[in-house]
């Protein structure tokens, strides 16, 4: 079992129980059938306190997917335990972590994800739907992800119409829209030119700053190094870089 290092968590108030950490893995592990099995997450522990931003690096094939789709909840674990803001996910029905998935996730993919034929605004207001946001709050809080990723003069256009960074800045605004605890991303820049790169990154910078905690899984060496933490994925197995 590898044990990536725990983030310092908040001094408590005097009195009051710790703060749990967003992610807490107590040797996750997941296998998938076969003679033998095939054991895509060797038994692992990983805790991200709140701001923690970290990187998971690894080629394809290592492991990578499969971790994400563990910690997003959208797979569930063939042994061990995760917390999720200290509630214990690997337990509860899967109707709750539907709802944990809506309103604690946020989730940033390489090809964007977006609805072609609606607007930037549309797209980002139906992650509010989905994550039962009451509909009052639904346009003010899209418009407001909007200006927090640059993109409030692109409220009307259409998907298509956008470059590429755009296009990821919109889904940034997506996954941020329901102010989750944790933003998940995978290969965030697998489909953006150097400069274009530089320029989401930059964003996913300013929202680590606002103390967003941050997974991106990456096989970029250049984008793992803008994380405060790292962590190598090989063969199903965590290695701690730092």
């Amino acid at each position: 079992m590898t044990t990536a290092p725990t983030a310092e968590l908040d001094e408590a108030v005097p009195g009051s129980a710790p703060t749990p950490p967003v992610i807490d893995l107590r040797g996750l592990s997941r296998s998938f059938p076969g003679d033998p099995p095939v054991v895509a997450l060797r038994p692992t522990d990983l805790v991200l306190a709140e701001g923690d931003y970290l990187s998971i690096v690894g080629p394809s094939g290592s492991g990578k997917s499969t971790l994400l789709n563990l910690l997003g909840l959208l797979d569930r674990p063939t042994a061990g335990e995760y917390f999720i803001d200290g509630e214990p996910s690997h337990t509860v029905s899967e109707r709750r972590r539907t709802a944990l998935r809506a309103g604690r996730i946020g989730f940033v993919f390489q090809s964007f994800h977006l609805l072609p034929h609606r607007t930037v605004l549309e797209n980002v207001m139906l992650a509010t739907i989905y994550a039962g946001v009451p509909r009052a709050e639904r346009y003010p809080r899209a418009v407001a992800a909007l200006e927090r990723v640059h993109l409030e003069h692109r409220l009307t256009f259409r998907p298509p119409t956008l470059s590429g960074g755009e296009r990821q800045r919109v889904a940034v605004a997506r996954a941020v829209v329901t102010s989750p605890r944790l933003l998940l991303a995978d290969e965030p820049t697998g489909n953006l030119d150097s400069t274009t790169s530089g320029e989401v990154l930059d964003l996913f910078d300013e929202l680590h700053r606002d103390g967003l905690t941050l997974a991106v899984i990456t096989h970029d060496e250049d984008v793992a190094a803008r994380a405060e933490r790292s962590v190598r994925i090989t063969d199903g197995r965590l290695e701690v870089l730092r």
